[in-house]
């Protein structure tokens, strides 16, 4: 009897710990609307990593939860497109990426229908991010005006779970490369 309640009270243990970590680590978000499809649906699932970004900074091309600006009500889910101190503008349905004085075109290759419409630009703060739906042409985002500041970030987007068929990683790409690649030549 002595050993099944210290058996007991260890695995009562281990499960609090882990459970607490998953609270302090994971979050679940499920996606409301379309401005993100076609990488996730209205009523997806997914897992949000909480900490990722207490080991670096927000990067081009990841998908992120954050608490939305102003009035809007409930968390969102955006791409990074433009990071501090860049400016980002859309011509043509292309979004090109200006940064040190040089302009770089961005290949998106999860975007299935060109964006209709301009947009000229402005030079993000320091702390904001540049964020845009996936879906450009239904989304609310950054081209309305606003920017998502780094407190705001929940974190970034790591799992789909629900629902079955639709089950892994996260569509994030790395954006960041293009322009690396791009200036070095």
């Amino acid at each position: 009897m002595k050993n099944f309640l210290r058996d007991a009270l260890i695995t009562l243990t281990i499960a609090v710990i882990i459970f607490l970590g998953l609270q302090i680590t994971v979050q679940k978000f499920v996606v409301q609307g379309p401005s993100m499809i076609p990488s996730f649906n209205n009523g997806q699932l997914l897992l949000v990593n909480k900490v990722v970004y207490k080991f670096h900074e927000p990067e081009r091309g990841d998908v992120i939860v954050f608490h939305p600006p102003g009035n809007m009500n409930g968390d969102l889910i955006k791409r990074i497109i433009g990071l501090p101190n860049e400016t980002v503008r859309i011509e043509d349905g292309v979004v090109y990426i200006h940064k040190d004085g040089e302009v770089f075109p961005l290949d998106e290759p999860y975007i299935v229908e060109p964006i209709m419409g301009d947009f000229d630009g402005v030079t993000i703060p320091e702390g904001e991010y540049f964020v845009l739906g996936d879906n450009r042409n239904n989304s609310s985002d950054s081209r309305n005006g606003w920017t998502t500041s780094r407190e705001d970030i929940i974190g970034k987007v790591w799992l789909s779970i629900w629902p079955p068929g639709d089950w892994g990683l996260a569509g994030n790409y790395s954006l960041q490369g293009q322009i690396s690649s791009a200036s070095s030549n």
